[in-house]
């Protein structure tokens, strides 16, 4: 399994670190780990997946602009319930 060494992280940091896998009943290790693979893994679907707007453009994109329609110019009636 791959390691990673990381050098030079501040005091507080550490400490904060150290606090959080204690109040998790962890070690300092293990959350790092779960920080890395959490952040990595949320990376790569933000990448996989599009959001509506995205897929809207590409469509857009794809078959052209909507047609232009005229708006019905009758006056408005307010709806009846019964």
């Amino acid at each position: 399994m791959p390691a990673i060494l990381v050098r030079n992280i501040s005091e507080k940091a550490h400490k904060a670190l150290k606090q959080r896998a204690k109040l998790r009943g962890t070690s300092a290790e293990a959350e790092v780990r779960a920080m890395v693979e959490g952040i990595a893994v949320s990376t790569e679907k933000v990448k996989a997946e599009k959001g509506l707007g995205t897929l809207l453009q590409e469509l857009g994109r794809k078959y052209g602009p909507l047609p232009e329609y005229e708006r019905d110019k009758a006056p408005m009636r307010p709806a009846s319930f019964r």
